[in-house]
């Protein structure tokens, strides 16, 4: 099997000794060799056989290279028709070329040290070859052909893998020399190999049938006696010398015939030999092919089993792309529609005018509160006030802690840290004492401290609000869908999909100019809530005993909007249908209006508009729904509540903390999602305004743009999940 070697760049010294040789053996007066040894060659250059075809020389030397064939492509033998001297040894020759009997002038080849597996056939043709040396090289047999050449003196076979020798080398009569391996000779025997050259020469012509005569009476050319000597007379006369004459010429004709009979034994055992190879010949051949036709059968259906397991696989990846895809889109598009809900809700608010006019009734509500009555101060309830107190003051105070550990956290980065950090020690501490304290000494201290009194008013103003408590459920469930884009085009850009991206982008960005907008609102309706704080506590100079407590008193009693409304005698499904559609705002303008279910299904969404419901989607929900109620009501008469039934519930509810959307609940679930930074502790930031929610606490310290979309990080805002 033959070897394939990498081809090597020579060397600058090889590249300009085989530079400085060639001019050599172009010169005037050079000599008739050419010497291109130790020049690093992985092929025998054109410039080389050109050379010997013009300067016609005899002697080329191309030892120590890295030959792997004798005649590159584009090049042919008959260049080297004059070469007498071939000195190939120390290459990587793994065969010789098939017209090597071209070369008829060649009298030494020498190819020691080389892969050769074996010889050409036509090498019988080298007639004036006297020495041939393949010695370390991995022959396994001899061709028969080297029993014709009739001018060898020297045969070198040594370091080969040959077991037996050629019978038509005893035709070789000039041979003076033969190395061999003696150990590893099958045939001849080793006894003989191991006696020397004449030993072999004398067995090989026994078994052919020759008679051995020793080399050195073929090495001059044999002189042919004249047949016309000077006759002398013999004592016999004519006759005698007629009968030696016919004697001689029967002699030479029975000699004659002799070797008539040797020459066409030899012919016949030549003809029966290669009959015998073309045989072994063409069972080889069809052996090789059915061996090919085999492996090829088997290369095919692996090639076909291979095949297929591709093509499903890929339909595999195919149909699972297609599902995350359609996943995917399933997703933003749930996702779209609520942040359109949400877009929809913040104008629907902005353009109601029934935010001005509960403004105004809240201050008046405000004003009445001002006016503290006999009947109220004696009927006050000092010791669960003060309770109500102290539980609300030691959650406002826990809150503030938080955000003020969140706040130093911050201020650490610039100078005033040490100011801040000791501020926030000592209210620590006041409020570490506050619960150390026992709890009667805690509800009596509140009973005693009026600013304490205050805080704790102001606490539940706030969280009574309603316009403050419809912001802080907007901005909840505007972090909630920011977190959820943020999860959705991180899964994306591991999928490695470019749809839809631009539109999750204005999507985020929307969202974050409505969080940064209502974050606004929130604290404009803070200072609102102080302002009206301030002028309590201005018209509160009387210094009227327990104030702020009956103020408090006063705020818990109080009963929410939709249970007053809902006691003027409004149906309870009108009262969840809005709810549901996220139109609580509206419900004063239908108690006003006195519009109950039948009354809404005889309307159409122009009575709606003139009634103040301006939003046209709106309009057709509303009545939609209400069509579907009274259909339902009319194929399930329990359903439908009697004839002026109102709503009349045992007990006061405050109404629900956020805002139901109208999308399923199981779609308001957000998934905890990681750090991009630290890639440990949950994401608890927003960035504004590009809106992502990428990173925990500690690591948004230190950063100045947004891990994601590279924009800068003009606001933080953490994110607090509850349960």
């Amino acid at each position: 099997m033959p070897l394939f070697f990498r081809k090597r760049k020579p060397s600058e010294e090889a590249r300009k000794r085989l530079e400085y040789q060639m001019c050599l053996a172009k010169e005037a007066g050079a000599d008739d060799i050419l010497d291109i040894s130790k020049c690093e060659l992985s092929e025998i250059p054109f410039g080389a056989f050109a050379t010997c075809k013009v300067l016609q020389k005899k002697v080329l030397i191309v030892h120590t290279n890295h030959l792997t064939s004798l005649l590159p492509k584009s090049c042919s033998l008959l260049s080297l028709a004059t070469i007498k001297v071939l000195d190939l040894h120390d290459n990587q020759l793994t065969a010789l070329p098939d017209d090597l009997g071209q070369l008829t002038a060649l009298q030494v080849l020498n190819v020691e040290r080389n892969q050769l597996m074996q010889l050409p056939r036509s090498i019988g043709n080298l007639t004036q070859l006297q020495t041939l040396n393949v010695k370390d090289n991995k022959l396994k047999e001899l061709p028969d052909t080297l029993g014709e050449l009739r001018s060898l003196r020297t045969l070198n076979i040594s370091g080969n893998e040959i077991q037996r020798l050629p019978q038509m080398l005893a035709h070789v009569r000039t041979l003076e020399m033969l190395s061999l391996d003696a150990s590893a000779m099958v045939y001849p025997p080793r006894e003989v190999c191991g006696a020397g050259t004449a030993a072999i020469l004398q067995f090989l012509c026994k078994e052919s049938g020759l008679e051995y005569y020793p080399p050195s009476q073929y090495l001059l050319p044999v002189l042919e006696q004249d047949g016309t000597e000077n006759s002398r007379d013999s004592p016999d006369g004519p006759t005698d010398r007629f009968s030696r004459e016919e004697l001689e010429w029967q002699n030479r004709f029975s000699d004659y015939e002799k070797r008539k009979e040797q020459k066409m034994l030899e012919k016949l055992e030549f003809e029966r030999r290669l009959e015998l190879g073309q045989r072994e010949h063409a069972q080889l051949l069809q052996q090789s092919s059915s061996q090919k036709d085999e492996i090829l059968q088997t290369v095919k259906e692996e090639q076909s089993r291979l095949e297929q397991g591709l093509s499903e696989h890929q339909r595999h990846l195919d149909a699972e792309r297609q599902r995350l895809q359609e996943q995917l889109k399933q997703t933003e598009q749930n996702i779209s529609s609520r942040i359109q809900k949400l877009l929809q809700e913040n104008q629907r608010q902005k353009k109601s005018s029934e935010i001005l006019k509960s403004l105004e009734n809240e201050r008046i509500r405000m004003e009445q509160l001002m006016s503290i009555t006999q009947e109220e101060t004696e009927n006050l309830r000092r010791r669960e006030i003060a309770s109500a107190m102290q539980q609300m003051l030691t959650e406002s105070c826990k809150n503030r802690l938080i955000q003020m550990a969140y706040e130093s956290q911050r201020q650490n980065l610039v100078q005033q840290a040490c100011s801040s950090m000791a501020e926030m020690d000592e209210r620590f501490q006041q409020i570490l004492s506050w619960q150390q304290m026992d709890q009667n000494k805690a509800i009596s201290q509140i009973l005693q401290e009026s600013a304490m009194q205050k805080a704790a008013f102001e606490a539940l103003q706030v969280k009574k609000d309603l316009m403050h408590r419809q912001i802080r459920s907007q901005i909840k469930l505007i972090e909630t869908e920011l977190l959820q884009l943020t999860q959705l085009e991180l899964k994306r850009k591991s999928l490695d999909t470019e749809t839809l991206q631009e539109m999750i982008s204005e999507q985020r960005w929307a969202l974050s100019s409505l969080l940064q907008q209502l974050l606004k609102e929130k604290q404009q309706r803070e200072e609102e809530l102080r302002e009206i704080l301030t002028e309590l506590e201005a018209k509160s100079e009387t210094r009227q005993e327990n104030y702020w407590l009956i103020q408090y008193q006063r705020l818990l009693n109080q009963k929410p909007s939709s249970l007053k409304l809902q006691e003027e005698g409004m149906e309870r499904q009108l009262v969840a249908l809005l709810e549901e559609l996220s139109a609580e705002h509206y419900l004063p303008i239908f108690a006003h209006h006195r519009l109950s279910l039948d009354l809404l299904s005889q309307m159409s969404p122009g009575d709606l508009a003139k009634v103040g419901v301006s939003e046209a989607g709106l309009q057709h929900e509303i009545l939609r729904r209400v069509q579907e109620l009274l259909d339902a009501a009319r194929i399930q008469p329990e359903l439908k509540p009697p004839t002026g039934e109102v709503l009349t519930p045992t007990a006061p509810q405050e109404p629900p903390e956020s805002v139901r959307p109208s999308a399923p609940p199981a779609e308001l679930e957000v998934q905890a999602s990681e750090c991009v930074v630290c890639l440990e502790r949950e994401a608890q930031m927003i960035f504004l305004n590009c809106g992502h929610v990428c990173c925990c606490q500690q690591c948004c310290q230190p950063l100045r743009t947004c891990p994601l979309c590279r924009q800068d990080i003009v606001q933080r805002l953490r994110i607090y999940h509850s349960s």
